[in-house]
């Protein structure tokens, strides 16, 4: 039948392709809420591969939140924001997240995803410039690629590359768009340099910090962390992560914010996020904030697996987040290793090209995670390692 239908039958191929490469991806059913212990195909796994960073995703406080708010608000939103799906909590949500990371006003958007591209095609045109980093979450280099203004890629954390740049430009308007916490190596932007170039070269400063909200900063985020403070700052952070909940949060001076609200396309033409997703989240502001030992919790199990892989074979790229690359030679190699670890009740992603240049196993830790259960993770790798051959 695909021989008539010569479209259908190239997909096909390329299908064959991806799996000869190692590069074919599947998705597996999860049975459970999220936690260090989740149930998938019909067996018990010790979870290495969630964005749950804190523990918060099923935690009793956001389902008590999320349970009430469905009670007095039902489930949809039933319109866009600007129609009549502003529900109460969403704007709670707001005030309490620009208040949380410090900055004067915030704006929801249905995921990181949106934000992105709401944010950056909103703010920029054909006749502007936009300089990102190499190693962007996807999402920040389609907003680049949609947004028209000139797109300037610099190598990784490379701040004398990115200072060229921007002196070589004459565009209306900079921005300069990084992930303050890289999402695959788990590192950090040089937010200080970035923000010294920005008011340098009068331009925006655009932070994805989807993996350091909650983590970094005693919680309130990479800004936090570095001490920053500028009206030429635009802060995103997502509520799916460390946060527990879903959505997104951009956070900025008021003129932006109102701004984004008139011509930010995903926030403009999108039916609001249900009420109860907000009230979640603002009970995981909350949890952020009163329970330190989460991140204390977090912080020692990052030390016991940095720690246990010392001395092995492993090559574990630097990173003091939850994210805990573990670098491989090859996608065949990737697989394999995460398969065997999969075989020993321990699930650990393979992240594979196009999404990395090198193949990995992307380690992610949580609060909830005990300390047998890192060792369980330590040892299996530990008798894993001779199956890998030379060390790289």
């Amino acid at each position: 039948m695909t021989s008539n239908f010569p479209l259908l039958h190239d997909l096909k191929i390329g299908l064959a392709e991806l799996e000869c490469q190692h590069l074919r991806r599947y998705r597996r059913i999860v049975a459970s809420a999220q936690g260090p212990r989740i149930q998938v195909d019909g067996q018990t796994l010790l979870n290495f591969c969630a964005n749950d960073y804190l523990g918060l995703a099923n935690d009793a406080r956001l389902r008590a939140a999320a349970a009430l708010a469905v009670g007095q608000y039902g489930v949809g939103s039933g319109a866009s924001h600007l129609v009549c799906g502003h529900q109460a909590p969403h704007e709670a949500l707001e005030h309490a997240f620009a208040h949380f990371v410090g900055l004067p006003a915030a704006l929801g958007f249905s995921c990181g995803y949106m934000a992105n591209l709401g944010v950056i095609t909103s703010l920029l045109g054909r006749t502007d410039a936009v300089f990102a980093d190499r190693l962007n979450h996807a999402s920040l280099n389609d907003a680049c690629v949609l947004s028209r203004a000139h797109f300037h890629r610099f190598p990784h954390n490379d701040l004398l590359t990115l200072e060229r740049q921007l002196a070589q430009s004459n565009a209306r308007r900079k921005l300069i768009a990084v992930d303050a916490v890289y999402s695959m190596d788990g590192d950090l932007a040089p937010l200080p340099g970035l923000l010294a170039l920005a008011e340098r070269y009068n331009a925006w400063l655009y932070l994805d910090d989807a993996h350091g909200f909650g983590v970094l900063g005693e919680g309130r985020g990479s800004l936090a962390h570095w001490q920053l403070v500028s009206a030429r700052i635009i802060y995103l952070a997502t509520l799916g992560k460390a946060a527990g909940s879903a959505g997104a949060m951009v956070a900025a001076e008021p003129t932006v914010i109102d701004w984004l609200l008139n011509n930010a396309r995903t926030a403009i033409y999108t039916t609001a996020n249900p009420a109860a997703i907000a009230a979640a989240s603002l009970a995981a502001i909350q949890a952020i904030e009163q329970d330190s030992w989460r991140r204390e919790q977090l912080r020692a199990r990052i030390a016991q697996l940095r720690a246990g892989l010392m001395d092995s074979t492993y090559c574990l790229a630097e990173s003091i987040t939850p994210i805990q690359p573990l670098l491989l030679d090859t996608s065949e190699q990737a697989l394999a290793l995460s398969q065997s670890l999969w075989e020993r009740g321990l699930w650990v992603a393979a992240i594979r090209p196009p999404t990395v240049q090198t193949p990995r196993l992307r380690i992610t830790l949580s609060a909830n995670h005990s300390e047998a259960d890192v060792n369980a993770l330590i040892t299996a790798l530990a008798e894993l390692a001779p199956s890998l051959g030379e060390p790289r």
